[in-house]
């Protein structure tokens, strides 16, 4: 199984980013996929989470500005930032859960310009 994390690049702030995570080659369901991000030097920071079911939670740092979904029959989850900031700046990894595995894709880097 492999995630693929896509849809970093450039942006200016206040801009908005939508970051795809696609699982492949999984022969069981998907239960929670999340999105983390880290900034050189720094630990990975938890940005949000979706179960199978749909329930959502949002990490402090994009609450009130960001939104996460997936589509199980996919394989795939999608995180939207709007109004980015030059902190947004990061590597983002997204991970899945996965036969009581937690499964990590490699990063996509934003960077926000100011």
């Amino acid at each position: 199984v492999q995630l693929q994390a896509s849809g970093g690049g450039l942006v200016q702030a206040g801009g908005s980013l939508t970051l795809s995570c696609v699982v492949s080659g999984a022969k069981s369901q998907i239960d929670a996929m999340r999105w983390y991000r880290q900034t050189p030097g720094d630990v990975r920071v938890f940005v949000a989470v979706i179960t199978r079911s749909g329930d959502t939670n949002l990490g402090d740092s994009v609450w009130g500005r960001s939104d996460i979904s997936r589509d199980n029959a996919k394989n795939t989850m999608w995180l939207r930032i709007d109004k980015l900031r030059p902190e947004d700046t990061a590597v983002y990894f997204c991970n899945a859960d996965y036969l009581d595995e937690t499964i990590w894709g490699q990063g996509t880097l934003v960077t926000v310009s100011s």
